[in-house]
């Protein structure tokens, strides 16, 4: 009889303690499964690669699950792309609800076209999550163009520039600036800044460029797709020449007269250009010396097709057969323009020599007088018949 209650209580003992284990092993929450894991989404900054750039992938996952999920490692399989990022060697648990993002940097080495890195999660326990990721590579570049320039380029006066930019590109590009680079000009403003341009978007600025010689201008467009940066060259060759709109002021009716040692000039300045000459000025160049009381003569403002007279008045020393009468204007722009004219001092519409008369009146009395004695005798004559 007591053998066989010694056997009984440990035999209760046994069924007791599996039933604590039981429990016990019942408590212990259990693992969320691999598959309440999902990629929720993704970004690549530039959204769109150009040949040779660099982007940053991020890809954001999500524990769907009620429980923790053990995560060993994550990374990305190139397609079309180098990953330069390392792999996450250890990452840990998600807990439930929660997310967490993963960023590579990535470089297109490939031609252009769509291509697909797998996104890989290993899960601790077992298993993994596989993801391929579009990323597209596009190499269309900014397009530039000239919308507006003079016919001819003219030394020393400004011309208006317009340069159109646009944007054929799929994704918006930041920070676009155009800047006009070479020798032998000067440009009003040195760099516009034109900021981002949207996909089939467009933007004109404008220049106000002067040269000084002929020249090669180059407007260079610079512009960043993410953090890579690139340009678009847009060259103008600039080859200086007379404009077609602009004064030209011709003289007329040119008369020389010698008043002792003093020459007086007297004419017209009519303006046969298309533009408005102004602060016209006459006067007269060596070898002639400019005398009071005209050594120049202001004529102001000439329009196209106005016309105005003028008087100059100068001595020379010598034999001077002709002497230039020079014909000084501005622009609007205030650049200054000389034009000469040689005038011939023997081919004079009048003179007279210091302290005799004028040859002329003479001549015409001297006929008048014998006109007047030739009647005179016819008369007479025809009274004694």
């Amino acid at each position: 009889m007591g053998v066989t209650t010694i056997r009984s209580g440990r035999g209760i003992r046994i069924t007791v303690l599996c039933i604590v284990c039981a429990v016990l092993l019942l408590a212990v929450p259990a693992s969320a499964a691999p598959a309440d894991v999902t990629v929720t989404s993704f970004t690549l900054d530039p959204p769109v690669l150009m040949r040779g750039d660099e982007g940053i992938l991020t890809v954001t996952v999500q524990n769907t699950g009620p429980e923790p999920v053990a995560i060993s490692r994550a990374r990305l399989y190139g397609d079309g792309v180098v990953v330069l990022s390392d792999p996450y060697p250890s990452v840990g648990d998600i807990g439930a609800g929660n997310t967490k993002q993963f960023s590579f940097t990535v470089r297109a080495d490939a031609p252009d076209g769509t291509y697909y890195p797998k996104f890989v999660l290993e899960f601790r326990d077992d298993g993994s999550l596989r993801y391929p990721i579009p990323v597209r590579v596009e190499s269309t570049e900014l397009q530039a163009a000239v919308v507006d320039r003079p016919d001819t380029f003219s030394e020393g006066r400004e011309a208006d520039v317009a340069v159109r930019v646009g944007n054929p590109r799929s994704s918006a590009v930041t920070g676009v600036r155009v800047v006009p680079e070479g020798t032998g000009f000067t440009a009003i403003p040195s760099s516009a800044f034109i900021g981002t341009l949207a996909p089939d978007g467009a933007a004109q600025v404008l220049f106000n460029i002067t040269p000084q010689e002929s020249t090669n201008l180059t407007f260079r467009v610079v512009y960043q797709n993410g953090r890579n940066v690139h340009e678009t060259i847009l060259p103008l060759p600039v080859s200086l020449g007379e404009g077609k709109i602009r004064a030209d002021p011709v003289l007329t009716n040119i008369e020389v007269m010698l008043d002792g040692d003093l020459y007086r000039v007297t004419g017209d300045v009519t303006n046969a250009g298309l533009d408005t000459a102004r602060s016209v000025i006459v006067t007269s160049a060596a070898p002639a010396v400019p005398t009071d009381p005209f050594r120049v003569y202001v004529v102001g403002t000439l329009d196209p097709d106005d016309f105005s007279s003028f008087e100059v008045t100068f001595e020379t020393e010598g034999n001077v057969s002709e002497v230039p009468l020079v014909v000084e204007y501005r622009d609007e722009d205030g650049n200054l323009y000389t034009e000469q004219s040689m005038i011939a001092l023997e081919n004079r519409t009048a003179a007279e020599d210091e302290g005799g008369l004028p040859l002329l009146p003479i001549i015409v009395a001297l006929v008048v007088v014998v006109a007047a004695a030739a009647a005179g005798y016819y008369l007479l004559r025809r009274r004694r018949g």
